[in-house]
Formats: structure tokens, sequence, C-alpha cells
């Protein structure tokens, strides 16, 4: 609880003293592209293969005849759009993105630095922190797009390449039943588990004390905090939104 207490007081800093707007651009500029550009080629493996062996699995499990096969490409396009593009890539960005941040902030601050922007008059977690924040907001939603484009199109390949599943049954499967809801609840998802990413990332580094092996301490627990709140987020806005 003492912690909990902690990270909020902390989110109420990232409001306050804030610099000129301009300042911010610059800065979220920046973010995105260390958050969202530079994490393309790992979302883009990770949905591709994730959607392939989803379409080859759910192939193998409906062996019936009397089951249509456009059913797989169904189960592959809800099951990319719903779950796999927005959590799966979440968990893998928490890794990655939320690492980096945690050791960022962790090293500016064991060295120092932030206490300099302190002693300047600077809101340091408002200058250091706000600016990922926002960029994880803006990225994260067109990383999930990307993903579960490249889930589908993943399934779609391994299936017709394979022999599981034909062309046209695939997009028969795809077409079917299609609510367009699925892509606003993948992508209110996804602007949540940017901002827990990011928060609790920034949280961790920004409160290191020690050296290089608190920074790394600080790197794991920052994954790890990530990674369960977003499956606890998953859970909870499944059950506001979709129940």
């Amino acid at each position: 609880m003492v912690t909990l207490g902690r990270y909020f007081i902390f989110l109420g800093t990232l409001f306050r003293d804030r610099e000129r707007t301009s300042v911010y651009l610059r800065l979220i500029l920046d973010e995105c592209v260390s958050i969202g550009v530079n994490s393309v080629f790992i979302v883009a493996i990770v949905s591709s293969f994730i959607g392939a062996v989803t379409c080859v699995q759910t192939a193998y499990n409906l062996d019936n005849p009397f089951v249509p096969r456009n059913i797989i490409a169904f189960i592959v396009r809800d099951s990319t759009i719903l779950e796999f593009a927005p959590t799966i890539s979440s968990i893998v960005l928490a890794g990655k993105v939320g690492s980096s941040i945690a050791g960022q902030l962790g090293t500016m601050r064991v060295t120092e630095q932030i206490d300099a922007l302190e002693v300047m008059g600077i809101n340091s977690s408002s200058y250091l922190v706000l600016p990922k924040v926002l960029g994880a907001m803006l990225m994260f939603p067109l990383l999930t797009m990307m993903a579960a484009f490249l889930g589908i199109l993943g399934g779609y390949l391994a299936g017709v390449l394979v022999g599981v599943i034909s062309h046209e049954d695939f997009i028969s499967g795809l077409r079917f039943d299609y609510n367009p809801f699925g892509i606003k609840f993948a992508l209110i998802k996804t602007e949540v588990f940017a901002f827990l990413i990011a928060t609790i990332s920034a949280y961790q580094g920004f409160n290191v004390s020690g050296g290089a092996l608190e920074v790394g301490n600080a790197s794991t627990n920052a994954v790890t905090a990530s990674c369960i709140s977003i499956i606890v987020a998953d859970f909870v806005l499944t059950q506001l939104l979709l129940a």
C-alpha cells in the first residue's frame, strides 16, 4: 500500500509546474521514435508468427467435418484483434520499452542528473517522464493496429501455404459476423496498457537509490510490475466493456 500511494503521488507530480508546450513537443517526438519506431520490428515478428501459429493450431483442433473451415479465420480474426494484438504486444513492449525507461531514469538518478535538474528549478518528473507517457500513448495504438493486421496476414499465409484452409474460406471467415467494436475495444485496452507501462517503469527508475545493481533491479521490477498490471487491467476492461 505504501508503494501504491507513492506511485499515485508520483503521478500527481507529472502535471505540476510543467514546461512550455514547445519544449514537450520536441521531447514527445523523440520518445515516439524511441518507443514506437524502434519497436516496429519486434512487434511485427511476434504478431506475424502468433497469427500463423493460431491458424495452424485452430485448424488442427477443428477436425470435425461438420465444422465449416471458415471458422478458422473467424477465430484467428477475433483472437488477434481482441487479445493477441493489444495484450501480447503490450507484454512484449513492457519488456523492451519498460526496461529501457526504467534503465534510463535509474541511470540519471544514480549519476545525479535528476538532482541537477531539480536544483535548476525544473520539475524533473514532468520534464523527463511526461513525454515518455504521452509518446507511449501515441505510439502503442499504432503498433497494435499493425500487430492486428500482421497477425491476420500471418494466419492467412500460414493457413493457405500449409493447406489447412483455402483462400476463399479464409476471406469468408474474416467477414463472418464482424463486430466493429472489437477495434475500439483493442485500442482502449492499448491506451490503458501504454499508460501503465510508461508510468510504472518511470516510477521504478525515478526512485532508484544506490548504483548499477539497483538500476538493474529497477528494470527487472518495472517489467514484472508492468506485466502483472497488464494482465489485471485486461481482465477488468474485458469485464467492463464486453460483459
